[in-house]
């Protein structure tokens, strides 16, 4: 079944009609890396941790925040798909209709809202922990959403996998994104794809990367938690529970380092005519807000002037960007990352 008709064909012509000040949604872009990139713009990580995967009546995302995010100022969405859960193991690793009802959902919404919209396997644990058992997942998770959105409009596009890591070594990962993607180019020759190096998408692992030489519809996706004693401080996941007080000044020093490690990938993209995605950045909600309204300014800002698009870690949960509980925004972080 196309996408036209398993994601709902009204839900698509929505789209096209709120499209109408703009570029119409799928007729233009399709096959560029470097014009998807611009209208990716900044963006938004979300329902990655919501419980809507397990029930749609226990889900804290609603609908009506994906125009939320659009009349903001927001351009994108990444939606962290964990998918692995859901996959059915007697039925040869098929993804479950409940997993696919909420991801039409959020991709239906999102496209009517004019959001752009990536897909992010963002099963690095497992992946990190044991590559070799999980490859069949990881490209039969590519096979099934490769298969039902090869009809999608060009906003729709995939991430590989977020942060490969650990055990999946940058020469193995070279190796599973090569076989990735020639799954997903037999059904979606003109889809852009997002991806990024091992090492958690590290600036410095950028060089061990080997990316198709022929394909040129990739953007490279990094990500940024420097200083992380900063950026992570407070958080027990992190091993950080017991730093407290970190500040972030704007000092000389301080954004000289975050210019330094963003002209590393500057450099990088402009030797391998490539576009860059910012795809995670934030600052735990332990830090004190001043200094993470600095950061984060100074951190949207600089990308922004090298022309990457971003995405802020994240909507919901920590970090976060609005506060569901009492239905009103973080102001002072929405206000930086959107430079008001």
């Amino acid at each position: 079944m196309s996408f036209l008709r398993q994601a709902g064909l009204v839900a698509v012509l929505a789209v096209m009609v709120l499209s109408a000040a703009g570029p119409a949604f799928g007729a233009a872009n399709d096959g560029d890396a470097f014009a998807v990139n611009r209208r990716l713009g900044r963006g938004v990580n979300i329902i990655g941790y919501d419980p809507i995967w397990r029930s749609r009546e226990q889900g804290r995302f609603k609908a009506e925040y994906f125009a939320m995010l659009r009349e903001a100022g927001f351009d994108t969405v990444r939606i962290n798909l964990h998918a692995y859960r859901h996959m059915d193991a007697e039925r040869g690793l098929a993804l479950r209709d409940s997993w696919w009802e909420v991801l039409n959902w959020a991709v239906d919404h999102a496209l009517a809202a004019k959001l752009m919209v990536i897909l992010d396997l963002h099963e690095f644990g497992a992946m990190g922990t044991a590559p070799e058992a999980n490859k069949e997942k990881f490209l039969s998770f590519w096979r099934q959403v490769s298969e039902r959105f090869k009809d999608a409009p060009a906003e729709v596009v995939f991430e590989l996998l977020n942060e490969p890591s650990r055990e999946l070594t940058a020469e193995k990962w070279n190796g599973y994104l090569a076989e990735a993607m020639a799954i997903i180019r037999a059904t979606n020759p003109t889809r852009t794809v997002i991806l990024g190096p091992a090492g958690y998408n590290n600036i410095n692992s950028l060089y061990q990367l080997k990316l198709p030489e022929d394909d040129r519809n990739i953007i490279l996706t990094v990500h940024y938690y420097s200083p992380f004693d900063f950026t992570h401080q407070g958080a027990s996941w992190a091993g950080k529970q017991d730093k407290i007080g970190v500040k972030w000044e704007g000092t000389d020093a301080e954004k000289s380092a975050v210019e330094s490690d963003f002209a590393k990938a500057a450099a990088w993209a402009k030797e391998y005519k490539r576009p860059i995605f910012l795809g995670e950045f934030g600052v735990y909600d332990k830090a004190e807000m001043e200094s993470r309204v600095r950061y984060l300014r100074f951190v949207t800002r600089t990308a922004e002037k090298m022309g990457w698009s971003w995405a802020y870690w994240q909507f919901d949960s920590d970090f976060i960007l609005y506060d569901i509980p009492n239905e009103k925004w973080n102001e002072m972080v929405r206000d930086a990352l959107l430079d008001r």
